[in-house]
Parts: C-alpha cells; sequence; structure tokens
C-alpha cells in the first residue's frame, strides 16, 4: 500500500492506464485477428480478397495509432504489419493466378 499522498494518486492514475491499456491491447489483438480470419476465408471462398484487404487496412491503422500511443513499440508495429500485408498478398496473388 502507498504510504503518502502523492503515491496513492499514483496508484489511482496507473490502475486507470492500466485498464484503458489493456482495453486498447484487446481492441487491437481483436483486429488483427479478424484480418487472419479473413485470409483463412478467402481460399474457402467466404470472403473476397477486397474484404481481406480492407481488413488489413483497418488493422494496419490501429497498429499505427497503438504504436504512437506507446502501446507497442514502433518495431514490433513494423513486423506486425510486415508480416500481415505479407499475408494478404500471398493470398491475393494466389487468388489471381487461379482466376483464368
Amino acid at each position: 500500500m502507498p504510504n503518502t499522498d502523492s503515491a496513492r494518486r499514483a496508484l489511482r492514475k496507473d490502475e486507470r492506464r492500466r485498464v484503458r491499456n489493456k482495453q486498447q491491447r484487446s481492441a487491437l489483438r481483436t483486429t488483427v485477428k479478424k484480418v487472419r480470419a479473413a485470409a483463412i476465408a478467402v481460399p474457402t471462398g467466404v470472403k473476397t480478397v477486397a474484404e481481406a484487404q480492407s481488413a488489413l487496412q483497418l488493422a494496419i491503422k490501429k497498429i499505427d495509432q497503438s504504436a504512437a500511443k506507446h502501446l507497442i513499440h514502433r518495431n514490433k508495429a513494423a513486423r506486425d504489419k510486415s508480416r500481415l500485408t505479407k499475408l494478404i498478398n500471398k493470398i491475393a496473388d494466389v487468388k489471381t493466378a487461379d482466376a483464368p
């Protein structure tokens, strides 16, 4: 337990920040999962490549915002964006090669 008034205030602020960061990190992870789910759904015909690409654009925006808020490290943001983009591009290439 904090002993001083300033330590008590800091504890309250830390708790608010922890809750907010947890919510934002969860939202980010959900967005990334939606991109991966869309990538899996494209070959089965459930989703189109355009839907997967729009999910990717939304995820890239969320990742950039999270990095700007220091929720995640900027190198992790770049790595995640790169991996998701490669995944969607790979699926788009396969779909265009299959189309006559």
